[in-house]
């Protein structure tokens, strides 16, 4: 037996193309044009999120060609698919953002359901927006088969006026142009200028921060997740990565050998080192969830409490991800934290390498002011922090990066889903100093646990982001600015203090004690916890009635299955 007929014999592939039983499924594949060595050899998935709903997933398709010539050329078969990705700044604002975190949980399933089916053998999956990059991640850690991500990489900056612009820019012209201070003429044109190439939003918002999660999690290569869409260095990445997939079959390398506590720990550290998106909270759970590994959002929080901020990305900073892989890429943040300790660099990667190892060569470049060293940080601790209390006993998380005052304590007005209060934003009917209770925004309660940026950036740009506080339920986008606290818990759905919270209730938020308190006595919320009735659900069918009767709470993640720790038999062992 040759070393390709033995390597595949250990293959998932062997149950659809080795032995004389298999003729009819080979005869499949030459209908399809491949050869006799082809359907021989290992074959690899090539997932991509790929579709015309946004400049995020436009270049991935083409990309997946360049992954399967990496794959030939290393010896493999590659066979591409695509799933859904539903992108946020399309769904922001209206009930659209409900089908959002679902949509993480469908892309996983629907991966996993087509590797199975086809019995790949390892998987490349190539992600652009939010949701569909740790969707992706997750499945890769759920199969615990060879799998690299590769993300699709960032859009370019606008111009407007003379000056760089991203979408955030945008979503704060609406509060702008409410108020009065933009004209119909400066809003069309900044919207036409804005966006002006493929990729995903190109500050440290969600997409960008889960792909800096990828290299320093190891399911990604060096430098892949840093380079905007347009750049032809792409190729170069997805040409690697197409070879490189066959070597971790040769070698066995898979996902949950990689995806360890401590390589957790070490995208939590980069999430907070860059100022991320507070999204990071809840992905890193999920993620270890299918790995069979208890992180959740308390977990994240004591990471990002022990790591300096360092990185000066928008929204908080000057900087978007297009200047940071020109610095030095998300390699100079990781050697800069490694260096100081705040790495753990023994965590392998996809490379065959440790974090360590991969970082070796990789020099600090003193000619940038993108990343600070570690040493000499932004802040001292993160850009994100946790919070708990009577308001939240099973945690919130705020992105405090850039702010100035991390306290903030006021009278609640309180609003039961996001539609009324950004209708009150936009009439400014609120008072400078009120807390806005947006609640019935959690995974359960939405369902969807939608994001709130068109909200958060209407009073930003009426000037108000510093002087009301926001706290919800639901979630923040990446691109929130202001005192913003999200992902608060229990939620209102299943009875959660923020649903016994009445306007005029004083709230107080302390970011630097991490605590989150409504000033109401234990007796007098018990007593309203008893007067309290669940609300009537407003999907009684189809996928979001289906995804609130399976989801848990935001703490572990917002899941929808029991995970690895439940697992009886792994697919990449069939």
């Amino acid at each position: 037996m040759d070393a390709k007929a033995n390597l595949k014999a250990k293959l998932p592939s062997r149950h659809v193309t080795e032995g004389p039983e298999r003729a009819p499924h080979r005869s499949y594949y030459y209908a399809m044009g491949l050869t006799r060595e082809q359907i021989h050899q290992p074959f690899v998935g090539v997932a991509t999120c790929w579709n015309e709903a946004a400049p995020c997933n436009i270049s991935l398709m083409r990309q997946a060609q360049v992954v399967k010539r990496g794959v030939a050329a290393g010896g493999g078969t590659p066979r591409e698919f695509c799933t859904i990705t539903v992108t946020d700044g399309i769904a922001m604002g209206h009930e659209g953002m409900k089908s959002s975190l679902p949509s993480r949980e469908v892309i996983a399933d629907s991966v996993e359901l087509t590797m199975r089916g086809h019995a790949y053998d390892a998987l490349v999956g190539l992600a652009g927006c939010d949701k569909s990059l740790p969707g992706m991640m997750m499945v890769m850690c759920r199969l615990n088969m060879p799998s690299i991500f590769i993300y699709g990489g960032s859009i370019l900056p606008g111009t407007f006026k003379g000056q760089p612009v991203t979408i955030q820019d945008v979503f704060e012209a609406v509060g702008k142009y409410s108020v009065g201070e933009m004209s119909d003429a400066d809003l069309e044109t900044l919207e036409q200028h804005a966006c002006p190439s493929a990729g995903a939003c190109g500050a440290q918002f969600t997409a960008n921060t889960m792909a800096t999660v990828s290299e320093a999690i190891g399911l990604a290569l060096p430098y892949s997740a840093g380079a905007p869409a347009p750049y032809e260095i792409r190729d170069a990445f997805c040409m690697t990565a197409g070879e490189q997939i066959v070597e971790l079959i040769k070698a066995g390398l898979r996902p949950r050998d990689i995806v360890t506590r401590k390589a957790l720990e070490n995208a939590a550290a980069v999430v907070s080192a860059s100022g991320g998106s507070t999204n990071a909270a809840l992905h890193l759970p999920a993620i270890a969830h299918e790995c069979g590994l208890k992180f959740d959002l308390f977990d994240v929080a004591d990471v990002f409490k022990r790591t300096p901020y360092v990185a000066d990305l928008k929204p908080s900073g000057r900087y978007v991800a297009k200047d940071m892989f020109e610095a030095g890429g998300v390699p100079l943040l990781m050697r800069t934290l490694l260096d100081h300790g705040y790495l753990h660099g023994e965590c392998l990667t996809v490379t065959g390498r440790t974090v360590a190892e991969n970082l070796k060569r990789v020099k600090w470049n003193k000619d940038q002011d993108v990343v600070r060293p570690a040493d000499k940080p932004l802040s001292a601790t993160g850009g994100v922090v946790g919070l708990r209390g009577n308001l939240a006993p099973e945690g919130a998380i705020a992105k405090v990066a850039g702010m100035a005052d991390l306290k903030f304590t006021g009278p609640a007005r309180c609003f039961d889903g996001e539609e009324a209060c950004f209708e009150a934003v936009k009439k400014k009917k609120y008072r400078e100093g009120d807390v806005l209770v947006i609640r019935y925004e959690g995974p359960k309660g939405g369902p969807g646990m939608r994001e709130m940026l068109a909200t958060t950036a209407a009073l930003y740009g009426q000037g108000m982001g510093g002087k009301v506080a926001l706290i919800t339920d639901g979630r923040f986008s990446g691109a929130t600015r202001g005192f913003c606290i999200g992902h608060v818990g229990p939620e209102a759905a299943v009875g959660g203090p923020i649903a016994l919270v009445r306007d005029g209730d004083i709230i107080a938020m302390d970011a630097v004690k991490g605590t989150l308190e409504v000033r109401l006595s234990k007796a007098e919320l018990e007593a309203r916890a008893k007067a309290w009735k669940p609300r009537r659900p407003v999907f009684t069918s189809g996928y979001l009635w289906k995804y609130a009767q399976q989801v848990g709470s935001a703490r572990d993640g917002a899941v929808t299955h029991p995970g690895g720790a439940a697992e009886r038999a792994c697919y990449a062992d069939i």
